[in-house]
Formats: structure tokens, C-alpha cells, sequence
């Protein structure tokens, strides 16, 4: 079974910039596709970006496409979330997923999932 430790939230400005990293262990890591998720108090947890497993490919929510970047080090079996020109909207807490499909992992369909990492973003 994976571990999933996010790391890297914090408290920062508006138009500020947070970088997240999500440390998998307990198998793999460079055959899973990775998604980062968020949920904000009182709303249900949406997507926010994909990685397929060769990390040449990736989706976003509309809603951060421009301003955040999914990468990911297998080496360091680790993915990121670069997170720059940062929204109060953007708060929430922050969690990663994964899973062997890509569709899937976007999808949430998966028992994978990290514990999580507040962002707050302050206007």
C-alpha cells in the first residue's frame, strides 16, 4: 500500500507563490499518474492538476490552468504543485491522489490519497 506525505502549504499573500510536494512510498512511484486535489471549508473537494506517469503529460482545472505547474522528480519519487500568482479563492487544503490511469486519478477514483496541506491565501 502507497503512503502519500504532502508537504510545503503555508500562509502567503495574494499574488504570492507556495510550492506543495507529495512524497509516495510503499511502492512504485514511477508507474502511478499523480493528482492534486483541493477542498475548501463548506465545498467539495475538486481537481486541481494531473501527471501521467512519464510526466509529459498533464491537466488542469480551468481555474488555476496558467498559474499552476504539476511536475514530478521519480527519481525523488515525488510530485509538485508550483503554485504562483496565488488567489484568496485558491485557499483550501491541498491533498494528492494516485493511481495507475490517468483518467482515474483526475477523477478522484482512487483509495490513494495523502493526508493533505493547508494553503491559505490572504487578500
Amino acid at each position: 500500500q502507497v503512503q502519500l506525505v504532502e508537504s510545503g502549504g503555508g500562509l502567503v499573500q495574494a499574488g504570492g507563490s507556495l510550492r506543495l510536494s507529495c512524497t509516495a512510498s510503499g511502492r512504485t512511484f514511477s508507474s502511478y499518474c499523480m493528482g492534486w486535489f483541493r477542498q475548501a471549508p463548506g465545498k467539495e473537494r475538486e481537481f486541481v492538476a494531473a501527471i501521467n506517469w512519464r510526466g509529459d503529460g498533464t491537466d488542469y482545472a480551468d481555474s488555476v490552468r496558467g498559474r499552476f505547474t504539476i511536475y514530478r522528480d521519480n527519481a525523488k519519487n515525488t510530485v509538485y504543485l508550483q503554485m504562483n500568482s496565488l488567489k484568496p479563492e485558491d485557499t483550501a487544503g491541498y491533498v494528492c491522489a494516485s493511481h495507475r490511469y490517468f483518467d482515474y486519478v483526475k477523477r478522484g477514483s482512487t483509495d490513494d490519497w495523502g493526508q493533505g496541506t493547508q494553503v491559505t491565501v490572504t487578500s
